[in-house]
């Protein structure tokens, strides 16, 4: 490819004759420049050709003006500029540096544009060289022009390498790159082995062809009589530039080597920040010795491995410490639901750039509560990133020892927002709370700014739970907007309730809604079991790829005998109409579940005469309790627990008078009712046969 840029310049008169000894011995380096954060790595080579010194260079471009000669720094901009605009793949430009004594030494660059699926330049990868030798004589320049062609040549290919290499991530991306037959003909090399440094010893980790380890040589120390322990120990190249030189510094190796019929081969050491991280072995089976460019071109290849290899060995460190606090973050373990098959999962979105952007803020919870009572719950914190993750964390604990306390589900809700709010992050959350007691299938939802619930029967088809909804966690406090509506559907048995993050449903240019239905669909489509049908929708969402990440919990209600005893349990606060209205629901969806629903409107009524006067005379609040009694008798017991110890008296009711009739309500429809104490309050509970059928 031709370069975007400049002919060799002419010399001026006063140009010294005397070449530069440091830049004579490093006469090119690399550099990758991030054109989205603006940052630029540079090798040792090309801090040298720039005269540097360490920590002198910030990773910046603009710090770099200073060391560029004044008349050549517009001409450089618009050349880059220029090609980034016009779509261009590389450019080429020589350029002046000027020393730390004052001295001016040409210099030639070249980089290569990397663009995305959209055409926009994210990357500029590229080499720098000392151009003094080319230039210093100008009655040599045809000559050079030659020359120039076939190192712009060997320049290409090291930039090509340089450009596969920048979308390794991994070590073993790294490797793969290097053990394909084209990575060997970037090299010129017939065969090639790398090996990485552990613990003073080399392990080899790559080789290409497959089958080119010798016996013995897999892991060996770096002070055996190896070529490739040589460059490692030395941190210097080994060129063998025959088959006789090979053998006679290696003759070890050498015997096991000769049936490749090599006939010359370059060791070179795998450098990063001044210390040895491994070594790479190139054979060659149609080459007698090693030019000038063609050591400069490979050293310079090696700085580019070793710098990728450095990337991919920090990026694994940092994605298994995201991976683990992830992980810590989310619950070990899951309690025991007796009444329901629960299955969970988690997918971390896979991002470019830090690996500490593939972990996120999205959790899930399974909440044992009082009563045989259970709490689900999903979340997503706001941010893709270590912080996100330990907000989830705090965020999840919290809300759990809310839950766990007994408050409703309404004020868990409005206390984790107030919770978040007061860390002070700057980071907002949204969650879909449901508690269930699943004795009687009775669910409550909270919505805080999240998709809605969705619920499969047990025909397979799914469908979509609109629930009302409240601001996401923290701006709820911010705004001052701390009231949740709470709203309550029956779970029946063999219902799967399906709860899961905004991961699962939004993709690139499809709507939110289009999302659901889809989701829908796939949820319908998919296994019975819960813990496949988890499976499926984890994969499904790894295969679309996406920017997020995914949490999903299902809970699918089991079949109950209709002899088996359920206990339900609701806290309602004085002042609350909403919350008598819902004890009211459960109480009748209850009995009707546990197969009383011939008395479920005189149990419905006696309980809520029974709240009623808690509330009214007791200025606190009360707890529902409805539980089915053991006995040779089917029995149902409600309670109504208050904090006053003052005891429940019959008045009488005038003849025009709307109050004073609620216990004789009571003695009127129940079997038996009485008082009980209770630590510093009581309880009014009542009884009612309930017979085998049903029936009243």
């Amino acid at each position: 490819m031709a370069d975007r840029g400049v002919s060799a310049p002419s010399l001026p008169d006063d140009w010294p004759d005397r070449p530069d000894p440091i830049l004579a011995l490093n006469r090119m380096g690399s550099f990758d420049w991030d054109l989205d954060t603006g940052l630029t790595q540079m090798d040792a080579q090309a801090h040298e050709l720039f005269d540097l010194r360490p920590g002198e260079f910030d990773d910046r471009v603009e710090s770099l003006t200073s060391r560029l000669h004044g008349p050549d720094i517009p001409r450089l901009e618009e050349l880059v500029t220029r090609a980034l605009k016009e779509g261009g793949e590389n450019y080429g430009a020589y350029f002046r540096i000027r020393r730390r004594d004052g001295s001016l030494r040409w210099t030639h660059t070249q980089g290569y544009i990397r663009r995305d699926a959209t055409g926009r330049a994210r990357r500029i990868i590229g080499i720098v060289r000392d151009a003094t030798q080319e230039l210093r004589d100008s009655r040599a320049r045809s000559e050079q022009a030659v020359r120039d062609s076939a190192r712009r040549r060997q320049a290409e290919v090291a930039s090509a390498a340089m450009a596969a290499l920048a979308h390794a991530r991994t070590v073993r991306d790294v490797i793969d790159v290097l053990r394909e037959t084209e990575g060997r003909m970037w090299m010129g090399a017939a065969s090639l082995v790398m090996g990485l440094v552990e613990g003073g010893r080399i392990r080899l980790v790559a080789e290409g062809p497959t089958g080119d380890f010798l016996p013995g040589t897999r892991i060996t120390g770096i002070d055996e009589p190896y070529p490739m322990s040589d460059a490692v120990r030395t941190l210097t190249p080994r060129f063998i530039e025959s088959p006789e030189e090979f053998g006679a510094r290696y003759p070890i190796l050498w015997p096991h080597l000769a049936h490749l019929h090599i006939t010359s081969a370059a060791y070179l050491p795998l450098v990063a920040q001044g210390r040895p991280i491994g070594g790479i072995g190139l054979l060659y089976g149609d080459r007698h010795g090693f030019t000038t460019e063609e050591r400069d071109i490979l050293v310079a290849l090696t700085s580019t491995i070793a710098q990728s290899l450095q990337r991919a060995m920090l990026y694994e460190q940092e994605s298994d410490l995201a991976q683990e606090l992830q992980q810590a973050m989310l619950p070990r373990s899951l309690p025991r639901v007796p009444d329901a098959d629960v299955a969970v999962r988690y997918r971390a979105a896979v991002l470019g750039g830090s690996p500490g952007r593939n972990i996120g803020g999205d959790w899930y919870d399974l909440i044992p509560l009082p009563g045989g009572r259970v709490g689900a719950v999903v979340g997503d914190v706001q941010g893709h990133d270590t912080q996100a993750a330990a907000v989830m964390g705090q965020l999840r604990i919290v809300l759990r020892a809310y839950a766990a306390e007994g408050h409703p589900p309404a004020t868990a809700v409005a206390r984790a927002s107030v919770f978040l709010h007061e860390l002070d992050t700057h980071r907002f959350a949204t969650c879909l709370y449901a508690e269930a007691d699943l004795s009687t299938g009775v669910v409550q939802f909270v919505r805080a700014g999240h998709i809605d619930p969705l619920v499969r029967d047990p025909d397979g088809s799914c469908r979509r739970v609109p629930v009302r909804g409240g601001l996401p966690l923290g701006l709820s406090a911010l705004f001052d907007c701390l009231e949740y509506p709470v709203q309550t559907m029956e779970l029946d048995p063999g219902q799967t309730l399906v709860l899961c993050t905004d991961g699962l449903v939004e993709q690139p240019g499809v709507d939110p809604d289009e999302g659901m239905r889809e989701l829908c669909e796939r949820i319908a489509a998919g296994p019975e079991d819960v813990g496949d049908l988890a499976d499926l929708l984890i994969a499904g969402a790894a295969e679309r790829g996406g920017e997020d990440d995914v949490a999903l919990l299902l809970l699918r209600r089991r079949a109950q005998s209709r002899g088996e005893r359920g206990r339900l349990q609701q806290y309602v606060a004085p002042g609350d109409p909403r919350a008598l209205r819902e004890a009211r629901h459960m109480v009748r969806a209850a009995v009707r579940d546990w197969g009383a629903g011939g008395r479920a409107d005189e149990i419905e009524l006696v309980t809520d005469e029974l709240v009623t006067n808690a509330l009214m005379h007791t200025e606190g609040a009360a707890v529902v309790t409805l539980r089915s009694l053991p006995g040779p008798e089917r029995r149902l017991r409600t309670e109504v627990e208050d904090a006053s110890s003052a005891l429940p008296r019959r008045r009488e009711a005038g003849a025009s008078g709307v109050s004073g009739r609620g216990l004789l309500l009571v003695d009127e429809l129940a079997d038996a009712w009485g008082v009980e104490a209770r630590g510093g309050g009581k309880v009014v509970w009542c009884e009612f046969l309930v017979p085998e059928d049903g029936s009243a």
